[in-house]
């Protein structure tokens, strides 16, 4: 069944964006046709890590309503082996566009949640795409709620830091429950790598402190911190533990085994 994924944070610095753009390699290296969105517009990172750039528009002119998204959309799926299809919606990194995003009102973000729900008409239902990532902003800006909104399921990254913990209940709660989201939490950049070898005790924990269910447990990799960014897991380094990871999660998730 084809879905809508957002990925979601509370805050910065918790491994959103590379999550959001492996999870969408990991669902097209399996053969599915997929593309993943930057709605990040006040830090756009994805054209980085991805190595690419939008030929002519950028999600930015999806949403102000200047184009149709088939004019946004980047195919990259010679990156990656099999038959499955990977794009990828660019946020323009423009200085002057960050401004011009950051200072959108409410009626536009209205029309801009327009726009992300006719992607489930447009490509989902007429172009059959599998899967849909958003990558989102962190915290509780108008864009990630509009992405929030549109999702069928939502990936929330968090770390240990205690405001990050304490931020992210606080968000599931007053948020996440008023959308009444599907939503799995995702355990980011552990430093105790004996906590990956207890999965059903922390499955509990998790559940019992946040009220969601867990998605995954991915420890600090050395690797992913030297990489800064610049490496796509799933084509690079395909037998590395955190690609491994991504696979089980995407696994989860086609497969409603999440909660």
């Amino acid at each position: 069944m084809s879905k809508i994924i957002a990925v979601h944070s509370y805050k910065g610095g918790t491994g959103k964006t590379l999550l959001s753009v492996n999870l969408a390699a990991t669902f097209a290296k399996s053969g599915r046709k997929v593309a993943v969105f930057d709605l990040d517009f006040r830090a756009p990172s994805l054209f980085a890590i991805l190595k690419a750039q939008s030929e002519e528009f950028w999600l930015n002119d999806y949403l102000n309503n200047a184009c149709e998204v088939d004019k946004v959309l980047v195919d990259l799926s010679n990156r990656l082996p099999g038959s499955g299809r990977f794009y990828a919606g660019l946020a323009n990194p423009a200085t002057e566009a960050i401004r011009d995003m950051s200072s959108k009102d409410r009626k536009w973000e209205m029309r801009a949640l327009g726009r992300l729900l006719a992607l489930r008409e447009s490509l989902i239902r007429d172009q059959k795409f599998d899967y849909l990532l958003f990558d989102t902003s962190p915290g509780l800006q108008y864009s990630s709620i509009n992405a929030i909104v549109s999702a069928d399921f939502v990936v929330v990254a968090t770390t240990g830091d205690r405001s990050d913990v304490d931020g992210t209940k606080r968000m599931l709660a007053e948020l996440y429950n008023l959308f009444e989201k599907k939503t799995g939490l995702v355990l980011n950049k552990v430093l105790d790598p004996s906590v990956t070898a207890k999965k059903a005790e922390m499955q509990t924990k998790i559940k019992e402190s946040y009220h969601v269910p867990m998605l995954g447990i991915v420890p600090c990799f050395c690797e992913i911190l030297r990489a800064e960014g610049s490496l796509l897991f799933v084509q690079d380094k395909p037998d590395h533990p955190f690609t491994k990871i991504l696979g089980e999660m995407a696994r989860k998730i086609e497969n409603n085994e999440v909660n």
